[in-house]
């Protein structure tokens, strides 16, 4: 019967530790503040990026970029492992047209999309 009885002990445990929630708060929105105050300034507006003279830069078009060959090893040797073919450059196509392959008319272009695909 003691331990249900309301008690004076526990009414202030709950006030202190309501007290210490809020402080974290405070605590947190002043440090918010400070961190705030030390940064840098937004730009102004003139300060703001510019179109370059030549009006909006556009997209370069390239021809399709084929892959280098993966170097061979001789017939004994230990197969290379994939940390010996890092920085495997890519070159210009030998095809002449710089048009992307597209999907076919009709087709979603998307797996499983019900069309025969580029051909």
């Amino acid at each position: 019967m003691q331990l249900a009885a309301a008690s004076g002990l526990m009414s202030l445990f709950l006030f202190i530790v309501a007290v210490g929630v809020l402080a974290l708060l405070a605590g947190g929105f002043y440090m918010t503040s400070r961190v705030r105050y030390r940064e840098s300034p937004r730009p102004r507006p003139e300060e703001q990026p510019t179109m370059p003279p030549g009006g909006p830069v556009h997209e370069v078009r390239e021809s399709n970029r084929e892959a280098s060959e993966v170097p061979r090893t001789a017939k004994g040797e230990r197969p290379l492992t994939p940390y010996e073919l890092t920085n495997m450059d890519t070159r210009p196509g030998t095809t002449e047209s710089k048009d992307r392959p597209r999907w076919s008319n009709g087709s979603s272009g998307s797996f499983g999309g019900g069309g025969l695909g580029a051909h």
